[in-house]
């Protein structure tokens, strides 16, 4: 296969994926030795997903919501994702942005 970014030839690799800050393991992938672009395969993807669901991870990409309190705008964090971080009611966060399209909040 060629890489689609650079035309390279590919070579297969095990390469490793996180999500979520949690290592899922290795898996099969085509790797670019030029650009060092990475494509799993269909059966590593697929292993990546069962992976995910066994750490409870699947599903945590959710839309939350802006609101808001008074003169301030406020998120709201589906409840998934705050039971995954353990966040609470009145609990201090960090807030800053990264970039013009990126939020960081941070427990």
């Amino acid at each position: 296969m060629e890489c689609p970014i650079c035309g390279e030839k590919m070579k297969k690799a095990k390469e490793p994926y996180s999500f979520a800050g949690k290592k899922l393991g290795e898996f099969e992938a085509e790797k670019c030795p030029k650009c060092k672009e990475v494509f799993f395969t269909e059966g590593a993807s697929d292993q990546i997903d069962k992976r995910a669901k066994e750490l409870g991870l699947w599903g945590l990409r959710q839309e939350g919501k802006l609101g808001y309190s008074g003169n301030s705008l406020i998120v709201r964090v589906p409840k998934k994702i705050a039971e995954f971080l353990n966040l609470k009611q009145g609990q201090r966060v960090s807030i800053h942005p990264e970039g013009k399209d990126k939020l960081v909040i941070e427990a």
